[in-house]
């Protein structure tokens, strides 16, 4: 069994030792070189990375991958991983791959149907053009896109790993698609680019409608990532400078502009240490800090890394008391770094959560202050 899987990139990461994972520079020729093989040789659509990000990737493979029985696809960061979250290597897919047609993500489950989702942060005319293509080219298809695409499921990330005939043949019904969609659509040539992305947003619902349709057996399995993405890593480069500077205005304005462009950058999939959670935190606390007392945090903390130390511990302690577990040492925690009743009263606010059981809390946190002659500010 001749197996390969292409690692689409468009930036410089470090490369698996397994020669199994061969990396493919997606949109190369649109872009700065970075030594890895692009997606603009032979047959390609690599100019058009800006409207199928990593889809140019899976073209070029169909078009131009014709020595493998099998072939996949993953990212420079995610990667697919077994039971004991290890990388899967050539062995288990072959043994894999005896039971299974498609090797692919867990399914998302969302909050709401993938519809409301899509249409509420991104071109919704895109997603039902795609409906009306489907209804039209492949009918078959189109009652499950249906039922789907008001469900609460799907696949993301366009990782996958299947048999090179299955793969083509999929690579053919995706493209047919879209293409047709393409004409029928305005691609907004304005937009920021990660909006552009449509087509790669889309495809990943749509791996979902058509593995159902075909009745294909599907082993769904956890992603790993390996180091984060590099926009997570410069906003919180960025940030680190703004908090430096006690600059809390500024470092507000940069998060939210930033967000706007890449709402991603929130996700889980993104976000892998959960550090830019807190530096939103570290902002609303220091916001509310300086209006209430005239100060903040940031006035006695700016290093980025402490301020990360001491946030965590925040959530830490919230935890702890809302479950009833406290310690004396969390009272230590909090007399230490002076922690006020705003960043407890932050960190203490969940979405949906009940505003007298927040103050309880805090009055708890207050009272086991004062026994150890401390008080909340």
């Amino acid at each position: 069994m001749k197996l390969r899987i292409y690692t689409l990139t468009h930036k410089k990461f470090d490369v698996p030792q397994d020669p199994m994972y061969q990396p493919l520079h997606v949109g190369h020729a649109v872009n700065d070189d970075l030594g890895y093989p692009g997606d603009d040789v032979g047959e390609n659509i690599s100019a058009l990375n800006c409207y199928y990000s990593e889809l140019t990737g899976l073209y070029w493979i169909w078009k131009n991958c014709k020595d493998v029985d099998y072939v996949g696809t993953c990212h420079y960061r995610r990667y697919l991983i077994n039971d004991k979250e290890q990388v899967f290597t050539q062995a288990e897919y072959e043994a894999l791959l005896q039971n299974y047609d498609l090797i692919t993500t867990r399914r998302v489950k969302l909050n709401n149907s993938y519809y409301f989702g899509f249409c509420a942060n991104h071109n919704g005319k895109a997603l039902d053009a795609t409906g009306e293509v489907i209804r039209e080219i492949y009918p078959e298809y189109y009652e499950t896109f249906e039922r789907l695409v008001h469900g609460t499921e799907t696949y993301f990330g366009n990782i996958m790993v299947m048999s090179k005939p299955l793969f083509d043949e999929y690579a053919k019904w995706l493209f047919t698609i879209f293409f047709a969609v393409a004409e029928r659509i305005e691609l907004e040539t304005g937009e920021d680019a990660y909006h552009k992305r449509v087509f790669g947003f889309i495809s990943e619902f749509l791996l979902f409608v058509w593995a159902r349709v075909r009745g294909l057996k599907v082993c769904e399995c956890k992603v790993g990532m390996l180091g984060e993405k590099a926009e997570t890593r410069e906003l919180k480069e960025k940030l680190a400078e703004y908090f430096a500077e006690r600059d809390i205005d500024g470092a507000k304005a940069y998060f939210l502009k930033r967000r706007t462009e890449r709402p991603d950058v929130m996700m889980e999939a993104s976000d892998v240490t959960g550090e830019l959670r807190l530096c939103m935190q570290v902002i609303a606390t220091a916001g509310k800090e300086r209006q209430l007392y005239g100060s903040s945090i940031l006035d006695r903390e700016n290093r980025f890394a402490e301020l990360m130390h001491i946030f965590a511990g925040i959530n830490d302690i919230v935890y702890r008391y809302r479950n009833h577990l406290e310690s004396h040492e969390d009272i230590l925690f909090l007399k230490k770094y002076r922690i006020s009743k705003v960043a407890l009263a932050v960190a203490a606010k969940l979405p949906g959560d009940d505003e007298k059981a927040q103050e309880e809390l805090l009055l708890r946190v207050e009272k086991d202050l004062g026994k150890a002659g401390a008080a909340l500010k």
